[in-house]
């Protein structure tokens, strides 16, 4: 299959996807997944998906298999901050006197690409 534009993006466009749109209790299919990649431009197929899930794996993603089902579902279980600890932190930042209000919302939207 030819590639998209954006091939040579793919691990990375993976990566994100994992990081925006699955967690300990939501996962996506494979299905899922490669919708999202084609939808950023990339063509990959099933069985090059689960090569890239596995180099994820590699490269100390924490992502897991899990049967829902009849379908597989894959999530990211690790991340650098808890939900708790996210609103704990953006409830801080906004909080704070001597953080002018856009610095405050430069801190938050970079909080929320971290989940």
């Amino acid at each position: 299959m030819a590639g998209g534009d954006n091939q040579k993006l793919k691990m990375l466009y993976l990566a994100d996807i994992f990081r925006r749109y699955t967690d300990n209790e939501n996962g996506l299919t494979c299905k899922e997944i490669i919708k999202k990649l084609e939808d950023c431009g990339v063509n990959v197929e099933r069985k090059t998906f689960g090569e890239d899930y596995k180099l994820l794996n590699e490269s100390g993603f924490d992502i897991i298999k899990e049967n829902k089902g009849r379908q597989i579902e894959y999530k990211l279980l690790n991340r650098s901050f808890e939900l708790a600890e996210l609103k704990l932190l953006v409830d801080s930042v906004q909080a704070a006197k001597f953080i002018t209000d856009a610095k405050s919302d430069m801190l938050i939207k970079k909080l929320e690409t971290d989940r």
